[in-house]
Order: C-alpha cells, then sequence, then structure tokens
C-alpha cells in the first residue's frame, strides 16, 4: 500500500512495449511520481510605520521560506494596516481582492507572513476555497522537512501539536485512525474532541520524553567539562554551518537555503599555540520565530548557554544586517542568554567590494563599539583573525603560574605540556619549574600532586 500523503501525477509516455505475436511492438504508457508543488500567493501585512524597504524585505524573505517548503510563488497582495481586522485580519475589501487573485493565479495555497488567529484562518479558507498558512505555520512545517536527529523530530513533533491544537476545527484530516463511534467515545464526545485528548497526550508523552534528552545533554555537557567552548548563533543563512566547517575542516552539510540545518553539531577546532575549542552550530533564528519551537529547541540551545563565548555571526552581505542583529539578540533575551560573553563575526566579506567592505566596518563601529572580526567562510586565511580572537579569550581563563616539579614526574610535566600553555622551563638536577598558562581545573588536579609547588604570578 502507498502513503495516501503520496501524490500521483499520471503522464502519458508513447514508448515501445515487448513484443507481441508477429513481431510487433507496442505503445505503453509509463506512470510518472511526481512531488505535487504548491502555487503560493504570499500576503503581507505590515504596519504604516515600517519603513517600505523593510516591508519589501520581509515579503521577499517570507518567498525565500516559501521555496524552502517547496512552494512556487505566482502572486502576492500587501496591505498596510494599522490594527488587524477581526475576520480576514486584512481589510474585507482587500480580502476579497485576494480571492480574485488567487482564482487569476489558479493559486492552490495563501501564505500570510502575519500569524492568523483560528477565526481568521477558517474565515479565509472558507472565502479562498484553498488552504491558508500563516508565517509559523510554514516554519513549522519547513522545520518538519529537514530535521534528521530523533531529537530534532520530537522538538519540532511538540512545536506542530501546540501549534495545531486550537486550530484543530479548520484542519480536514485528523491524526489518528480512531474514529467516533459505539465503545469509542466519552458521553457526548465529538471527533474533534478526541482530537484533542490524543492530541494532549502525544503532547505530554513527548515532554516526557524531551526531559529525558535534557538530562542526556546535560550529561554530555558535564563531559565537556574542562573544555574551552564556543557556539555558533545567529540568523538563518548567515553561514553558521559554512564557517563552521571552514574552522574545523569536518564535512558538514551546507545549503544556501534559508533553515537548512536544525540539528546542532559540535567540532573540535585548532586555535594555534598548541589551543583548542570545542564549537557548536546552533539552529538558525528568524523574524518571528515561532514562541513554541523556541520552547521546543530550548535543550538544544542551552548548548548555546554552557558555552564560554557566544559567536554571534551576521551575514556582512545582507542590506538588513541591523534587524537581523536585533532579532537574534531578542530570541538570546527569551533564552536568558543577553549576557554573555558575545563576539560579533561578519561573514560573507568575499560579497563585498573593498570599498564596500571599509564602509561595512565603520558602520559596524558606529553601531557597536564591541570589536568585530570580519571573515569569509570559504577563506582560511581570513579565518586566523577568528582563531586568534578565540585564543585570546581562552587565554583569559588561564592562570599565570610557575609549577615547580620533581624532575622524576614525567607524567605531570608531560601533562603540563598537553593541556595549559608552557611559555618558559627551567631544569636543575632535582626539579624543573615550569612558567605556564594553566586552567583553574588543571590546578586544583596538580595541586594535590606530591612534591607540586605552584606560585602565582603578578
Amino acid at each position: 500500500m502507498w502513503p495516501t500523503s503520496v501524490f500521483f501525477s499520471c503522464t502519458l509516455y508513447p514508448g515501445i512495449g515487448p513484443p507481441r505475436a508477429g513481431g510487433r511492438r507496442i505503445p505503453t504508457q509509463l506512470i510518472d511520481v511526481r512531488t505535487p508543488v504548491d502555487r503560493v500567493v504570499l500576503v503581507g501585512a505590515p504596519a504604516r510605520s515600517l519603513a517600505r524597504d523593510l516591508a519589501d524585505e520581509h515579503l521577499l524573505e517570507l518567498g525565500r521560506l516559501t521555496d524552502t517548503a517547496g512552494g512556487h510563488v505566482v502572486g502576492s497582495v500587501v496591505q498596510r494596516i494599522d490594527t488587524p481586522h477581526a475576520r480576514f485580519y486584512l481589510g474585507e475589501g482587500k480580502a476579497r481582492e485576494l480571492a480574485t487573485v488567487v482564482e487569476e493565479t489558479e493559486a492552490d495555497l495563501v501564505v500570510f507572513d502575519e500569524e492568523l488567529s483560528p477565526a481568521q484562518g477558517r474565515n479565509l479558507e472558507e472565502l479562498l476555497g484553498v488552504r491558508v498558512v500563516d508565517r509559523s505555520e510554514l516554519i513549522l512545517d519547513i522545520f518538519a522537512t529537514r530535521a534528521r536527529s530523533k531529537e530534532a523530530r520530537m522538538q519540532v513533533e511538540l512545536a506542530q501539536l501546540q501549534y495545531l491544537l486550537p486550530r484543530l476545527r479548520r484542519m480536514w484530516t485528523h491524526l489518528s485512525r480512531i474514529r467516533g463511534g459505539i465503545g469509542l467515545r466519552g458521553p457526548g464526545e465529538t471527533q474533534i474532541e478526541t482530537d484533542r485528548r490524543l492530541i494532549s497526550k502525544r503532547i505530554g508523552d513527548l515532554r516526557r520524553k524531551m526531559k529525558e534528552v535534557a538530562k542526556a545533554r546535560a550529561a554530555q555537557r558535564r563531559g565537556r567539562e574542562g573544555n574551552f567552548r564556543a557556539a555558533l548563533v545567529g540568523y538563518t543563512n548567515a553561514g553558521k554551518s559554512s564557517l563552521l566547517r571552514g574552522l574545523s575542516g569536518s564535512d558538514l552539510f551546507v545549503e544556501d537555503r534559508l533553515f537548512a540545518t536544525l540539528d546542532s553539531a559540535t567540532r573540535v577546532v585548532e586555535l594555534g599555540s598548541g589551543h583548542e575549542a570545542l564549537i557548536t552550530d546552533t539552529v538558525g533564528f528568524i523574524r518571528k520565530l515561532p514562541h513554541h519551537l523556541v520552547a521546543s529547541f530550548r535543550s538544544t540551545l542551552e548548548e548555546a548557554g554552557e558555552a564560554d563565548v557566544l559567536l554571534h555571526v551576521i551575514d556582512g552581505s545582507h542590506r538588513d544586517w541591523e534587524e537581523h542583529y536585533e532579532v537574534v539578540l531578542e530570541v538570546l533575551a527569551e533564552l536568558g542568554m543577553e549576557e554573555r560573553d558575545c563576539v560579533l563575526v561578519f561573514n560573507k566579506v568575499d560579497r563585498l567590494s573593498d570599498e564596500q567592505e571599509e564602509a561595512l566596518r565603520t558602520r559596524v563601529r558606529a553601531f557597536d563599539p564591541t570589536p568585530a572580526v570580519f571573515v569569509s567562510a570559504h577563506n582560511p586565511v581570513t579565518l586566523d583573525a577568528l582563531r586568534d580572537t578565540l585564543r585570546a579569550r581562552l587565554q583569559r581563563r588561564l592562570a599565570r603560574v610557575v609549577v615547580h616539579v620533581p624532575a622524576s614526574d614525567g607524567q605531570t610535566i608531560s601533562t603540563l605540556y598537553r593541556e595549559a600553555e608552557v611559555t618558559g622551563r627551567v631544569d636543575d638536577s632535582m626539579r624543573v619549574s615550569l612558567t605556564a598558562r594553566v586552567p583553574t581545573e588543571l590546578l586544583g588536579r596538580l595541586s594535590s600532586r606530591d612534591g607540586v609547588v605552584i606560585e602565582e604570578m603578578a
């Protein structure tokens, strides 16, 4: 049996079939199985106070989201409003104009850039005669198709069910094969109530599983204690995965699309002078990121919360990078990470001319006095500046000491060369004195060893 979600588009092709009696061949018909492509009309309803270029950029971004989801944009409708209309979000006249556009373009899906209430979505579908989704639902759909790991799929399913629960009334299909009937219903229970009960039960199951995942992640983080850790955060498609691939040399999946990757990845990155860092790539943020999605991915994003430094990656070639910067700060604040040590990393400078890059640097200095790093994930030379910045952050965590070790204690001497930054050495017949920058956790281990004396430096 084919799953009911598979769509068949049957096209007849003349071909050459097997020979029949008499040697004559007859034409055959081949079945072409193709994935359906939704014809989409975009709808923007920005506030009148929003600058026109930003309003245009928001609609372009909605188009890129639609492309990522596999839709084909065939038209758009925009209305600037002060207050959303209670019935259609748009004014009634504009809603009827939208119905005309849908009919003329033969669209089968309408995507709103704003979040619709369940009643508004139902009213619009009745008026337009096609499916209507809002920005949150579109993003959730993209996450559902992009999730690869078991954890990511659970996180997305939880967010989808939380979004779906108040909107069941306008859904055409159910989440279970169970139908209302004798022996299957409570007193007076309708099918929609059955679905609500099933969804609520599934949400409870997922939350319990997510708690177990959070415990496992916490155990993984404890295993990394003592390592210098950094986390890449930023707007979607800023180039975080490309940057981690360039720094680590590992083969990470990279695609020039919004939300190309959802699953976090951690790689070891050499910083020079014997130092290394564990750098984690996290899911990208976006304007109007659904609240349920942020809540569901909280356990994944806690990896960033445990990092010693956040690398806020910004697409330096994007004309509206300041808005992207503010969006990321808002999400970090929602996660309680707004006070973390942070380095601004402007990526994709290879797309800029020398004059444009200099203008960007001047603009950044006026925008944020925090020192920034300008790199291209595809130019290894530019990544050295980021390694230097991370190494300087790491060295802030190191104590400058002189460690006096018995000459016979080769194990301790080897540990210092492996886990600390040794800058000087003096040998005599009885002991070895090593001047080094040493992580505080290593100092604790060394101080308990027989014959080891630690002398702090000013």
